[in-house]
C-alpha cells in the first residue's frame, strides 16, 4: 500500500477529498500530508448547502496526531465558494472544526489530556504553546455550552468560591439534579446574580422548586426580586447554618481558654477540634477526653450542647413543627449569656424562614461543596488563574457536564 493510500485510510479521507502527497521530513521531525479536493465535485455552500460557484482557494494547515515520534501536519487547498444568499464562504473540511488549526482527533486528544493535567503540563507533553492548549479548552467549552439543551431548572445551589487572594470571589450556580455547574459569575454582587436571572427564561425561573444558598444578602435580594415565590424557595443550606454555629462555639472556647490560661489552667489546650467534630467520628482516646469535658461546667460545653441540639433539628417534615423547634433553640441561645451564641441566635432568627424552607424542601448544597473542593484543587494544580474568564472556562470544562469533543470526532467515533 502506498503512503498516500495508507494515510487516506488512517485519516478517513473520502471522496471528493484525497491524499495528493506525503512529505516525510525526518530531519525536522515532521510528516506533512497534502490533501486536495476533486475539482469536478459539486461545491455546496457551508451555510445552506446549496450549490455554489468556486471563488478561490486558501492554503490551510492543521496539526494532527503524531506519526510515531514525528509531528504530523495536514495541508490542504480549501476552496472558498460564492453563494447567492450568503456571499463568500470557506468550505468545511471533514477532519477539523471551523476556525481551528488542529484536527478534530488531535483536539480530542488534548481534551482527554486536559481532564488529567494542567494546561502547562499538556503543552509540554504535546509540544504545544500554552495559548494553543488554552484555545482548545475554550473552544471545547463554547461547543459544550452551545450543545447544552435548555432544560427547566428544578433545584439549584448558589455559592461563592475564591478566585484569588484578597477576598476575590466568583459565584458558582449549580444544578443539583444532574449535578453540574450551570454558570460561573464574575463576582458575588447582587448585580452578578441578577444578570444570570435576566439570562434565564422566565418559565425556567417559575419551575424552580428550591434555591439553596448561604445567608449572603446580595444573593438573597437578587433571588427575591427575580424568582417567583422566592420566599418559599430560598433555602439556607445546612452546611452554612452549621458553619455559623460552629464559629460561635469556637469563639466561646477561645475566650474561655484565654481566661483559664491566665489562671494557669490548661484544660482547654488542644481541644478545638473536639468541640467541632462529631463524637461518632472520634477515636476512642479522644472520645474519653471529650466525654469528661462536655460533662463539666465549662461555658464551651453549654455552647456545644446548643450545637448538638441544632444538629437534631433537620429531620422535621412540617413547616410549623420545624419553626417552633428552631425558635426554642434560638430562645435558648438568647438566654445563654454567651455573647457569641447570642449573636448566632440573632442571625438564625433573622434567617429562620430560609432555614425552615431548607428543612421542608430537603434542599442542600452538599454536592456543590464537593464541587467547590474540586474547583480549589483545579486552581492549585494550575497555580492560580490570571483572569476570571479562564477560571470560568476551567470550571465549566471540568464541572459543567458538557459534551466537549468536536463534532467531526464524535461522527468518527460513532461511525
Amino acid at each position: 500500500m502506498r503512503d498516500r493510500d495508507l494515510y487516506a485510510k488512517l485519516l478517513g479521507i473520502e471522496d471528493p477529498w484525497y491524499v495528493r502527497d506525503v512529505d516525510p521530513r525526518l530531519e525536522a521531525g515532521e510528516v506533512e500530508i497534502f490533501i486536495s479536493r476533486d475539482e469536478r465535485a459539486e461545491l455546496p455552500c457551508p451555510v445552506c448547502g446549496a450549490a455554489a460557484g468556486r471563488y478561490d482557494t486558501r492554503t490551510r494547515t492543521w496539526r494532527h496526531l503524531d506519526t510515531m515520534q514525528y509531528k504530523t501536519l495536514l495541508t490542504a487547498e480549501v476552496p472558498r465558494v460564492k453563494c447567492a444568499e450568503h456571499g463568500v464562504k470557506q468550505l468545511k473540511v471533514p477532519w477539523a472544526e471551523p476556525g481551528s488549526r488542529f484536527t478534530a482527533m488531535f483536539e480530542a486528544l488534548v481534551i482527554d489530556w486536559l481532564k488529567e493535567a494542567s494546561v502547562s503540563a499538556v503543552a509540554r507533553m504535546l509540544r504545544m504553546t500554552w495559548d494553543e492548549v488554552d484555545g482548545v479548552m475554550t473552544r471545547a467549552v463554547a461547543r459544550g455550552l452551545e450543545r447544552r439543551q435548555s432544560q427547566p431548572l428544578r433545584n439549584i445551589g448558589i455559592d461563592e468560591t475564591s478566585f484569588q487572594k484578597r477576598h476575590e470571589y466568583v459565584t458558582v450556580v449549580y444544578d443539583c439534579d444532574p449535578k453540574h455547574v450551570v454558570d460561573v459569575l464574575d463576582n458575588r454582587r447582587q448585580f452578578d446574580l441578577e444578570e444570570f436571572y435576566f439570562g434565564t427564561p422566565l418559565e425556567h425561573l417559575q419551575s424552580l422548586e428550591s434555591v439553596s444558598m448561604d445567608m449572603w444578602g446580595p444573593y438573597v435580594q437578587a433571588t427575591l426580586i427575580h424568582v417567583p415565590d422566592a420566599e418559599r424557595k430560598i433555602a439556607f443550606d445546612r452546611f452554612h447554618v452549621a458553619k455559623h454555629i460552629n464559629e460561635g462555639v469556637n469563639k466561646v472556647r477561645v475566650d474561655e481558654h484565654a481566661e483559664l490560661r491566665e489562671l494557669g489552667d490548661r484544660t482547654l489546650t488542644g481541644t478545638r477540634y473536639l468541640w467541632l467534630k462529631n463524637p461518632e467520628n472520634m477515636t476512642a482516646k479522644s472520645r474519653l477526653r471529650f466525654e469528661a469535658l462536655r460533662g463539666s461546667s465549662l461555658r464551651v460545653a453549654r455552647a456545644w450542647a446548643m450545637k448538638e441540639a441544632a444538629r437534631q433539628l433537620w429531620s422535621y417534615e412540617r413547616r410549623g413543627w420545624a419553626r417552633r423547634a428552631w425558635k426554642r433553640l434560638i430562645g435558648w441561645m438568647a438566654r445563654s449569656r454567651l455573647p457569641p451564641m447570642v449573636k448566632v441566635g440573632r442571625t438564625l432568627r433573622a434567617h429562620l424562614w430560609g432555614i425552615v424552607n431548607a428543612i421542608v424542601l430537603g434542599a442542600t448544597n452538599a454536592s456543590l461543596e464537593a464541587v467547590n473542593s474540586k474547583i480549589q484543587a483545579l486552581k492549585k494544580r494550575a497555580c492560580g488563574y490570571r483572569s476570571r474568564a479562564r477560571f470560568r472556562s476551567a470550571i465549566l470544562f471540568h464541572c459543567g457536564g458538557l459534551e466537549l469533543y468536536p463534532s467531526a470526532h464524535l461522527a468518527h467515533t460513532n461511525s
